[in-house]
């Protein structure tokens, strides 16, 4: 079998394959084309039929696509790409170090003499809490988190996009997929440690009650949503991009997805709210409701779409908060 590959845009012929089976993938595809265009790696191409349609699925086997006579197959460059992990890995990686910063070295942000003040028991809490937040994720990424995309573009990384599907968190990035990018992460770190290890920082006003039940309440909702990463990741067997709709499972921490299709963003949320009441810290709070913002668009649109994959989907789950949204 032989076929041609035309670059979209400048419908220029690139190459022509020849000896193509049948059954070979549009993956295999790529490989060949590879071969023959070393700047193309595989993750940095689109084949389609029509140059303006779909790009096909890497499993998608040649004797399916009832090619016309001539045998074509169009291909959009996606430019340079980065690895999904290495995007997550630099947006966690970000905000830890630099509220680290801000805690381990005040005398750089607020002068010499703040490196001998003493520190209230809750600006350690919170930093403990905020490292331990953080690692969770980066060790998630690595070790949890299964992604039906290895890469993004490069220009992605430093802006937002439309995001419409995230299986978050076992984050599934589709090609609609938002990278929350670096500056978010990276600026709220900066922004929120150098209030809460500033040398004027004012404790809880209501002191060790408030400090050790928002401190319960983090590690409560942090355990949950690990347990619902987990649950997630358990739904796709390894090397395969199965869709499944989330069910809970014995540990109790899932039996949230009786109420809502995305409980690790209702246990992010109140991970927050947990760390915005031990803390009482104005910075927080806009932390909290921008993240809240975000992650309802997100778990709305995911709701919708399993509401329509799924005919048999449970009706009475809504998408982030029990009962109400």
């Amino acid at each position: 079998m032989e076929v041609e590959i035309v670059k979209v845009g400048s419908n220029k012929t690139l190459t022509t394959l020849t000896d193509l089976s049948p059954t070979a993938t549009i993956q295999d595809v790529k490989k060949r084309i590879y071969k023959t265009s070393s700047k193309l790696y595989p993750e940095r191409q689109a084949l389609r039929v029509d140059p303006k349609g779909k790009s096909l699925p890497d499993e998608t086997t040649l004797g399916t696509l009832q090619l016309k006579d001539e045998k074509v197959l169009f291909l959009k460059d996606l430019g340079p790409q980065i690895g999904w992990k290495t995007v997550f890995l630099w947006e966690y990686t970000g905000p830890l170090v630099l509220y680290l910063v801000t805690y381990l070295r005040p005398a750089l942000l607020y002068g010499a003499e703040a490196a001998s003040e003493p520190k209230h028991t809750v600006v350690h809490i919170a930093a403990l809490c905020w490292s331990f937040h953080y690692c969770k994720r980066i060790i998630e990424t690595l070790f949890v988190h299964r992604f039906s995309h290895g890469t993004m573009p490069v220009k992605n990384l430093f802006k937002q996009v439309d995001r419409v599907s995230w299986t978050s968190f076992s984050p599934d990035p589709d090609l609609h997929v938002l990278c929350l990018n670096c500056s978010y992460y990276w600026l709220f770190g900066l922004y929120i440690g150098y209030y809460i290890n500033h040398p004027l920082y004012m404790p809880p006003m209501f002191g060790d009650l408030q400090m050790y039940l928002g401190l319960a309440g983090f590690i409560k909702n942090e355990l949950g949503n690990f347990s619902i990463h987990l649950a997630l990741k358990n739904l796709r067997p390894p090397g395969t991009k199965v869709r499944k709709v989330p069910v809970p499972t014995s540990n109790p921490f899932t039996h949230l997805f009786y109420f809502v299709s995305c409980p690790n963003y209702t246990y992010e949320v109140m991970s927050w709210v947990c760390f915005t009441i031990m803390t009482q810290c104005l910075p927080v709070g806009i932390f909290t409701l921008a993240g809240f913002y975000q992650m309802s668009v997100w778990a709305l649109q995911k709701h919708r779409n399993y509401m329509k994959e799924f005919k048999d989907y449970p009706q009475r789950r809504k998408a982030i908060i029990p009962f109400l949204l």
